[in-house]
């Protein structure tokens, strides 16, 4: 039986959608599934991420998308709806799952009568949809009425952190227990790091006691990964690893992580690791705003009005309260349910959906 991933990644739109689906894809290859990738060839892609983990990838030409990605599929979605019909051929696939800010209900509906089932993993709720299961794993107050008039009435609505797509390695940790000392601080803004916050936050922590260990994590396709090299290696008690496979051991290690707001925010609740989360693009207000409200981490805003100040400033009053700190531990934990997210019910409802 075959699955299809339509997904994509570029230094713009970031690794995320593509880190995710590939959650699934092993929990689903689990399964006994045929998991095969459709990916545009954009600037600053991890194709070759997704063919190291042993997956076929079918990749589309990019090669005159430099700028306004996701406007680019509004006008020629019927372009790769086409080339994306063109690799399917006459057989009918298992399962369609699109993970896509340009696509919609249009595409959807063009490749629909190629497979058995769609669906679309997907967390603006900005656009209409035409597939049999929609997964929007954030936490929203008002995730269980976001999608209403978006899908049609037979779709079944994933909703909600139960159903977080966490890796292994994150499964395979216990939380250990914190108790809001900050000793060891980790700065990870995911693979690209557009706005370059990761700099940002470095030149803030250096003004912190140096005997706070700083751990700095970037991915490759991050382009100033020489110069925060030669940043961290300035100082002592920094450390700089680029495109690490061990990124749980990280997070469970830290007593303080600083990112952006995007879905390695149910990496951290998962493991109760108390966070600072700057926004790094529209996609992450809601969530990060919702988050924030529950008390589960600190949201400073949008990166263009955060500070090198404002930072140090906020990790400053969370070194000297260490109460705070453990409640915002407390809260994030209380968000991901491990005996609910251990039986992984992504996978349970596509099952129950294609019998």
């Amino acid at each position: 039986m075959k699955i299809f991933f339509r997904v994509d990644s570029s230094f713009s739109m970031g690794t995320g959608h593509v880190m995710r689906c590939l959650t699934l894809a092993e929990q689903l290859r689990k399964k006994n599934f045929q998991i095969e990738f459709i990916c545009r060839n954009l600037e600053g892609n991890i194709i070759p991420l997704i063919n190291q983990e042993g997956y076929k990838t079918h990749i589309l030409n990019g090669d005159d998308i430099k700028d306004e990605e996701t406007r680019w599929y509004k006008d020629h979605w019927l372009l790769d709806a086409e080339e994306c019909l063109k690799i399917i051929g006459d057989q009918l696939i298992e399962l369609l799952i699109v993970d896509h800010y340009g696509l919609d209900y249009l595409w959807e509906s063009t490749l629909k009568r190629k497979t058995n089932k769609l669906m679309v993993i997907d967390d603006l709720a900005n656009r209409r949809h035409y597939c049999d299961l929609l997964l929007d794993q954030n936490f929203y107050f008002n995730m269980t009425n976001r999608y209403n008039d978006l899908v049609p009435k037979e779709c079944k609505l994933l909703l909600g952190p139960q159903f977080a797509l966490l890796r292994n390695e994150f499964m395979e940790k216990k939380r250990r227990k914190r108790t809001g000392e900050i000793k060891s601080i980790l700065i990870f803004f995911g693979g690209t790091d557009p706005t370059n916050e990761t700099e940002k936050t470095i030149h803030a922590l250096t003004k912190l006691d140096k005997d706070i260990n700083v751990n700095v994590i970037i991915g490759q396709s991050n382009i100033r990964k020489t110069s925060i090299e030669k940043l961290c290696n300035m100082y002592s008690n920094f450390k700089f690893y680029c495109q690490v496979t061990n990124i749980s051991d990280f997070m469970n290690e830290a007593d303080l992580a600083i990112g952006a707001g995007g879905s390695t925010t149910w990496e951290r609740c998962y493991l109760g690791l108390p966070s600072i989360i700057i926004i790094v693009a529209d996609n992450q207000v809601e969530l990060a705003r919702s988050v924030s409200q529950f008390g589960a981490i600190i949201n400073l805003g949008f990166s263009y009005e955060v500070t090198s100040d404002h930072i140090f400033n906020t990790v400053s009053e969370l070194i000297s309260n260490p109460m705070k700190v453990r409640k915002l531990s407390e809260a994030a934990s209380s968000l991901v349910n491990p005996d609910i997210v251990h039986q992984y019910p992504v996978v349970q409802a596509i099952l129950e959906e294609l019998t």
